[in-house]
This record gives C-alpha cells, sequence and structure tokens, in this order.
C-alpha cells in the first residue's frame, strides 16, 4: 500500500502517519519528494484496509500497490532518487564513473590505475578483496590486507572506495573503510546478504544477476529497501545467454526499461558486459546514449598481467578515451532532453 500525502502536509501529520503504520505492527517508509511525501507500507501479510489512513490529517491518497514490488516504484517516488556519497553523486546530472581493477593485486598496480582513474575526473575507485572465482585455484584476492591499499587511495586521491563483499562479515569491513557496498552477480539473491545491506548506512551497489528477470533483479533490490536503505544504485552487467561472442549478452534495454518502472539510479558494466577489451567502449558509449547514469568500468596497469579478467581490463590510456567519448555523449543527450 502506498499512502500519498498533501503537497501542503506538515512533518507532524507525516510523523502522525507514520506512527498509525507503526501502530498496527508495519514498516512505514517514507519518501520525500519535491512536492510532497508519499509513505510505502511493508510487512503486511494480507490486504491492509485502507480506510484507517483515507481520513488522517494531510493524506491526500491511499493506493493499494499490486505488483510485487511497492519500494523501487516511480509510483511511490516519481523523482528519481540520487544517491550522495560523501561529495559524489550517482544520479542526477552528472555521469558517475566507477573505475578500477577487477582484483587489488599489489600496491604498485593498484595506485597506478587510481592515478590514472583520478586524473579522468572519475570520483570512484573499484577492486576487488574477495573475488568469488568460478574455479577454487583461480586468484580469489587478497582479502583484509588490501584494506591498507584502498585506505591510502583513499587518502592520496580523494576517491570513493567500491568493494564487493561476498558475505555479512564482508559488509561489516566496508562499512569501517569503505564507501559503497557492491552485491555481485553471484549474489544477487543472497537474501540474508541483501537484508544485511539494508541494515547499513552504506550505499549498495546492486549488480543483476547472471540470468535474472528484470522482475527478480527489482525484487533483489526492494529487499534492501524493506529494510531501510535507500540508497541503492542497479548495474546492468550483462546476463548469460547462447552468444558465443561475447561473454555476458550486455541488456542495454534494461536501462530504459528500469527507467521507466523505478526512480533508482541504473548504470551500466560494459567490462563484464561483453568480456573482450575492444568491446568496451562501444558498449560503454552504448549505454550513456540509452540514458546510464553511469559506468563502472575494469582498468589495469598491465592487462596482460593481470590475475584475474585481463581480457576486459582497458589500459590506462584507453580508459581517459572512453572517458572522454562518453561525456560528450552525455552532454548531447543532456542537450536533448
Amino acid at each position: 500500500m502506498l499512502i500519498v500525502m498533501k503537497t501542503n502536509a506538515t512533518a507532524r501529520e507525516v510523523d502522525a502517519v507514520v506512527d498509525v503504520i507503526q501502530a498496527i505492527g508495519l514498516r512505514a517508509h517514507p519518501m520525500p519528494g519535491a512536492t510532497r511525501t508519499a509513505i510505502g507500507i511493508t510487512g503486511n501479510e494480507g490486504v491492509i484496509d485502507s480506510r484507517r489512513f483515507q481520513d488522517l490529517p494531510g493524506v491526500a491518497e491511499v493506493i493499494r500497490v499490486t505488483k510485487p514490488y511497492k519500494l523501487i516504484t516511480l509510483d511511490l517516488r516519481p523523482e528519481k532518487t540520487i544517491v550522495q556519497v560523501g561529495d559524489a553523486t550517482i544520479g542526477g546530472g552528472e555521469l558517475a564513473i566507477i573505475a578500477g581493477p577487477c582484483a587489488i593485486e599489489s600496491r604498485e598496480q593498484a595506485l597506478a590505475v587510481a592515478e590514472a582513474v583520478k586524473e579522468s575526473g572519475a570520483r570512484f575507485f573499484r577492486g576487488g578483496l574477495w573475488k568469488p572465482r568460478t574455479s577454487p585455484y583461480s586468484f580469489r584476492g587478497l582479502g583484509e590486507k588490501a584494506w591498507e591499499i584502498m585506505a591510502e587511495i583513499r587518502e592520496t586521491f580523494g576517491l570513493k572506495i567500491v568493494t564487493e563483499a561476498l558475505d555479512e562479515a564482508g559488509i561489516g569491513l566496508i562499512e569501517q573503510y569503505g564507501d559503497i557496498i557492491q552485491i555481485g552477480a553471484r549474489n544477487m539473491q543472497n537474501f540474508p546478504l541483501l537484508e544485511r545491506a539494508g541494515r547499513s548506512k552504506l550505499p549498495v551497489l546492486l549488480k543483476r544477476g547472471m540470468a535474472a528477470t528484470l522482475e527478480e533483479w527489482l525484487l533483489a533490490a526492494e529487499y534492501i529497501m524493506a529494510e531501510g536503505n535507500y540508497n541503492v544504485i542497479l548495474c546492468e552487467r550483462g546476463v548469460r545467454t547462447f552468444a558465443q561472442h561475447t561473454r555476458n549478452t550486455l541488456d542495454l534495454a534494461a536501462v530504459p526499461a528500469i527507467r521507466s518502472i523505478s526512480h533508482l539510479p541504473v548504470i551500466v558494466d560494459p567490462s563484464h558486459g561483453s568480456g573482450n577489451t575492444y568491446m568496451v567502449t562501444p558498449l560503454a558509449r552504448a549505454g550513456v546514449a540509452v540514458g546510464a547514469d553511469g559506468l563502472m568500468v575494469e582498468v589495469h596497469n598491465h592487462p596482460e598481467l593481470a590475475l584475474s579478467d585481463g581480457a576486459q581490463a582497458l589500459t590506462p590510456s584507453q580508459y581517459a578515451q572512453l572517458v572522454n567519448e562518453v561525456r560528450a555523449i552525455r552532454r548531447l543527450t543532456s542537450a536533448a532532453g
């Protein structure tokens, strides 16, 4: 159920509605907008009698929600969510670029890439500390030892740190040392992990599962938001299909589809979406052209020596060219829109 408040509703009236929702054992999710506040209700196992809310002071309308998700929708929040990460943002006018190596391999490697990311004007550095690999014999990251390197990058370059959590303990560490919690494709439906991320005060970057439908992906975001964390960023990273020419099939149609349903920002990962260096820049350009709020791009100072995903990593010079091109496209689409 969704309660839409009047445009002139006071904070006290909003609080009174929240109190009633909580008094009957349900959870209230107030979403202030530019002109009015909407309040989503979760926790009900059956139909809620709307009459108990419709005559409360400040209430304009009570809407029964028939979709499987309630909090991610434009019905609840017509204005697009802008996720604030310190002095940087994802969503809104600025194109967010999250760049860095697939995995932190060494201090020298990480700092060299971080310098290139900083020089490009990007605000976010990504790097894996723990890597979920298909083979148990593949490089699976440096683990907690890499936090010292990440802390140096954060301090030296002022970049926001984005890294993946594989378990609930990993989220705790990111809360201490990082800025954005990444939930990877393999964990998109790890519901205890999603709920733990939902109790965090850090933004969550949720990657689409390898064979997930849009509805499954959005419901995974709903798990996070139902716990009270509304700062969720969706990341389209390609799905597994019958195609042989790419690692995954990057679903660019997902971007306008999500934007027609949800207020959450959505970014594109052309690196995992293709698995091939020569495809990354063209797909990044296409992602921005269809309306993505940002990009996640893998960069390595020596891709040929990379311990993880070197075939899809750009060199710093290739990455700099990509940034120039996608920013030009963003300027054109912004002017046209």
